[in-house]
């Protein structure tokens, strides 16, 4: 057998027992976070003393994130089949822009866009916006108080191919080797170096992959963090598929 194929093979199965636990843990885990998170909600709405009701929110928000983490193992292991249309880049990232706002609030850091006129992507919406708000989380974490992350958009024609190139750059801490090596893993972290991976670029990875596209990280000589989505356009044939 070849080798390559013999790879893609265990890595497929690899995914399929790691889909096949989250499912199976996931429907243990959801009902009890169902009702943490039920019973902290009306301790919170009957409470009226700040430092508790700063600690049941706690409660709430870090419940919310287990049930998150176990539908992002779901998402990486079984992602759900694209339904593609053609997608405005430059409106998707105003949106969730719009909604990510308090995130960059909280820690001061600023968000410039510089977004071209550029053809439609051939992308399922939602995915589109799952991959957007995973970049621009995590460069914003990255990035830390009175930090700078900018956006950029660029048609590149590649062979005959044509693809959106989304650059979500910021000035948080590089990635080293390791970092690099373990990029695109799920659950890996680079916090040691200040720089959170969590799973966020994992689910890019697959999502953009699902859509024939690649993802890219890069340094610049100006030590910026470059996360460089190629996303096919619609005008590429893809509609037809």
């Amino acid at each position: 057998m070849d080798s390559e194929l013999a790879q893609q093979q265990l890595w497929q199965a690899k995914l399929e027992a790691l889909a096949e636990f989250a499912a199976g843990a996931g429907h243990e885990i959801n009902n009890p976070l169902a009702v943490i998170i039920n019973r902290a909600q009306r301790l919170l709405d009957e409470e009226s003393d700040p430092r508790r009701r700063r600690e049941l929110a706690a409660i709430g928000a870090q419940a919310y994130r287990i049930r998150d983490m176990i539908g992002d193992t779901m998402l990486f292991g079984r992602p759900p089949e694209p339904v593609p249309q053609a997608c405005d880049l430059a409106a998707t990232v105003s949106e969730v822009a719009d909604k990510l706002a308090e995130v960059f609030a909280a820690t001061g850091t600023t968000l410039e866009q510089q977004i071209e006129d550029c053809p439609a992507l051939h992308a399922d919406p939602l995915q589109l916006k799952i991959v957007i708000s995973s970049l621009l989380q995590n460069a914003a974490e990255a990035t830390g108080e009175q930090g700078r992350v900018r956006v950029t958009t660029t048609s590149v024609l590649e062979g005959t191919a044509r693809f959106v190139r989304l650059c979500v750059i910021d000035n948080g801490p590089g990635l080293s080797d390791i970092d690099r090596e373990h990029l695109f893993d799920p659950f890996y972290s680079g916090r040691q170096a200040g720089r959170g991976l969590g799973f966020g670029l994992s689910k890019c990875w697959r999502i953009v992959d699902g859509h024939g596209g690649r993802i890219d990280v890069s340094r610049t000589p100006s030590e910026e963090t470059v996360c460089a989505v190629f996303w096919p356009t619609h005008d590429n044939g893809n509609n037809d598929k």
